[in-house]
């Protein structure tokens, strides 16, 4: 599958980034000085309010789940001793995606759910007249610290990846795979290196996504897995969720 740059004028400009820092997701210097074109510009002010009113009602599908006491412990740990788990991903059972219990039981914490309400659409920008089917995906940590957001849009047969935490090792690759039920995975192919990057979709694939496949990610040897099924550990996983 091929890579598609996050960087061009193709996918939004000004309205990319507008929705970037309603999100939360610029670094901090860029944040800053977003926020001063807030303060000056006011079309881009403008566009800065008209994702906040999208995105809002977005949260409303999501009841409040205590966080478990695992998280907020190494929340407390990254957000006060400073020093974050910088640990590669724990190996689990080559059984396959299937067979892993962690990756079922991950799949039903409505907790990751409501992360979804962060990534919005800072990969596409289509037409209000022309509706179209998009999906998101927390692709949140599965013993592990790699988390990614995920934006599925049917208009574009893209899926768009927004790198949020975990880094993989050295000589390895992370690989999306998409899971429809019972049936094998199908891989999306290695997620290139980058905070945000594209892989396209064939047709066979799409109808997968848009009947509500899980996405997964695993970890592979370099160039991806060589049987055409995962065989490294799954490192995180999410469902998708219309917006």
């Amino acid at each position: 599958m091929s890579a598609v740059d996050e960087n061009g004028p193709e996918h939004g400009g000004d309205d990319i980034v507008a929705a970037e820092y309603v999100l939360g997701v610029l670094p901090a210097e860029e944040r800053q000085a977003v926020a001063r074109r807030v303060e000056s510009e006011p079309g881009f002010a403008r566009l800065v309010e008209r994702w906040e009113a999208d995105l809002s009602p977005l949260a409303a599908g999501y009841a409040e789940v205590q966080a478990p006491a695992a998280v907020k412990d190494k929340l407390d740990r990254l957000l006060f001793s400073g020093a974050g788990d910088t640990s590669a991903a724990n190996s689990v059972s080559t059984g396959g995606i299937l067979s892993s219990l962690a990756f079922w039981r991950g799949l039903s914490l409505a907790a990751l759910a409501a992360l979804a309400l962060f990534v919005a659409l800072p990969f596409v920008n289509p037409p209000a007249d022309e509706p179209q089917m998009r999906l998101v995906a927390s692709l949140a940590p599965q013993e592990s610290d790699v988390h990614y957001f995920v934006v599925y849009d049917a208009r574009t047969r893209d899926v768009g990846l927004s790198h949020v935490t975990g880094e993989r090792a050295a000589g390895r690759d992370f690989e999306l795979w998409v899971i429809d039920g019972q049936q094998a995975p199908v891989s999306l192919g290695i997620i290139p290196a980058g905070t945000n990057v594209h892989l396209a979709v064939d047709d066979a694939t799409r109808g997968k996504i848009e009947s509500g496949a899980v996405f997964a990610i695993s970890l592979e040897p370099a160039g991806g897995s060589p049987t055409g099924q995962p065989t490294g550990p799954v490192v995180a996983a999410g469902d998708l969720k219309t917006i």
